[in-house]
């Protein structure tokens, strides 16, 4: 009897070569479990553990998850209403929470190195009969990554993550304290923060970046520097350049695996951009691209003439950032919480512009003739965002500038004073921006936008029905 993989074609023999290493690993290290784990709409992973001896069926035939986990927004909350016809995605196959399957790609298994005798594995979602879920964001990509190869390219990215790790006071797991969401954790700080890259400072949280450094070495992701940040508690990961999925798997398994690890020494990580915590900094996810030519592997924004920053491939591209920078935004900074970074003379972009070398602009361009770092840094995104979405936002636009040969005009020494179009201040604005341009829309398909902004806008809704401390502070007394 053929497996589901076979029946639909879903591996390539690279694939299908790791599944059958997968089986050795499972009996030679003698795993218990293994979670099998997608990235939903937020770029959060979801899944089920399987034990060892089911492990390699449900490699080969996928495991069963309920459709209506990419109906959910931020508080996982499903704001679909899919007992409905079409289960409100108007496609039958989405209706009742019908079930849809997670399907293994070998080439990410992991053994963890923090839960003892279990392997990981990322999946990609597909309909029981075989045809990919067009609301998976890896997949999304996937598509976005073969286009690119077809024009010759592949997509070469380096993460920058900033993020906090604080005490863990309070878990506040009272049943008065769930909810949906439940209440946040109390916490206290780890260091003071300001002397931004003192060593003072660094040994104060090299306690836990030890911990969490060896882990994630460990899982073989490709870190490159443990920093200390400018804020309380504050520090930043950064990972050498890698291609195609690769930097998105990172980023999502980085983040999780985060997360776990520090949990599990009595500590809270969070990459909420900017937390509601006392002379807290925000935090940002600083993502530098280039592409890659496939047939002699040289990069194709390094510019040939003397004092050219890119190339003209590197140089339209940028001009693609430029022209859907504002309906792009939504993708790299996909949380409401997000936009309260965006300020005037401050490390973060406010407003629509390049620069050489310059840290107040949204598009940091660095490089120049014979270079082979040559690169744009985008610095808009924050570090919550789904990287699925975010990445192939870059690469639509910056691939229509290329293809319109647009000019992104002239460098901003003074990114603050520079008059250019100003990136929304709110989420709101952001989904306002992605439905009026269009562009993302005939990029990534009307349906997909449509499925998004739904969620957005549900996120929205509830945090403008919650009665907030502003609020109470402002009206109860004085009214």
């Amino acid at each position: 009897m053929t497996t589901f993989v076979e029946r639909h074609g879903l591996w390539s023999d690279e694939q299908r070569q790791a599944a059958q290493r997968i089986d050795d690993l499972v009996r030679t290290e003698e795993l218990e479990v293994v979670r099998f784990s997608f990235p939903d709409q937020h770029g959060i992973l979801r899944g089920k553990t399987m034990v060892a001896p089911e492990a390699a069926a449900t490699l080969r035939n996928g495991c069963t998850i309920t459709s209506t986990l990419i109906a959910k927004d931020t508080a996982h909350r499903t704001v679909f209403p899919v007992f409905t016809a079409g289960g409100g995605f108007g496609m039958p196959e989405m209706q009742g929470g019908a079930d849809l399957l997670m399907v293994a790609d070998p080439a990410t298994f992991r053994i963890l190195p923090w839960a003892a005798r279990t392997g990981w594995v990322l999946c990609d979602l597909f309909f029981p009969d075989g045809r990919p879920v067009p609301f998976a964001t890896r997949r999304l990509y996937g598509s976005v990554l073969k286009d690119l190869d077809a024009r010759g390219y592949e997509y070469v990215a380096g993460l920058e993550v900033e993020f906090h790790i604080f005490r863990l006071d309070d878990a506040k797991m009272r049943p008065e304290q769930a909810g949906q969401p439940g209440e946040a954790p109390a916490v206290s700080l780890l260091s003071h923060g300001y002397q931004y890259l003192t060593e003072q400072r660094y040994d104060q949280m090299e306690p836990v970046l030890e911990i969490v450094r060896r882990d994630i070495l460990e899982l073989g992701l490709p870190l490159r520097s443990v920093e200390l940040e400018f804020g309380p508690s504050q520090c930043e990961f950064t990972f050498a350049p890698t291609v195609g999925v690769e930097p998105a798997d990172t980023m999502v398994l980085f983040r999780s695996a985060v997360k776990q690890i520090c949990r599990r020494h009595g500590y809270h990580a969070t990459f909420m951009c900017r937390p509601r915590i006392a002379n807290a900094f925000a935090s940002g996810w600083h993502l530098h691209q280039s592409l890659r030519r496939r047939d002699t592997g040289a990069n194709a924004f390094t510019p040939r003439d003397a004092g050219a920053t890119l190339s003209d491939v590197g140089t339209h591209y940028l001009g693609g950032l430029i022209a859907h920078a504002r309906s792009a935004t939504v993708f790299a900074t996909p949380t409401i919480n997000g936009y309260k970074r965006y300020r005037t003379y401050s490390l973060a972009p406010d407003r629509a512009i390049w620069g050489t070398d310059n840290r107040g602009v949204m598009l940091r361009v660095l490089g120049g003739p014979g270079d082979p770092a040559s690169r744009i840094e985008n610095r808009v995104g924050e570090p919550a965002a789904n990287p699925y979405l975010y990445m192939a936002s870059q690469i639509l636009a910056g691939l229509d500038g290329v293809d319109r040969k647009l000019d992104p005009g002239p460098s901003a020494d003074t990114p603050y004073e520079t008059a250019a179009e100003f990136l929304p201040r709110t989420l709101r604005e952001a989904i306002d921006a992605l439905r009026t341009d269009g562009f993302f829309a005939d990029a990534m398909g009307k349906a997909f936008v449509d499925y998004y902004v739904v969620i957005k806008q549900a996120e929205i809704a509830r945090h403008e029905q919650d009665v907030s401390d502003w609020e109470q502070r402002e009206y109860f007394e004085m009214f």
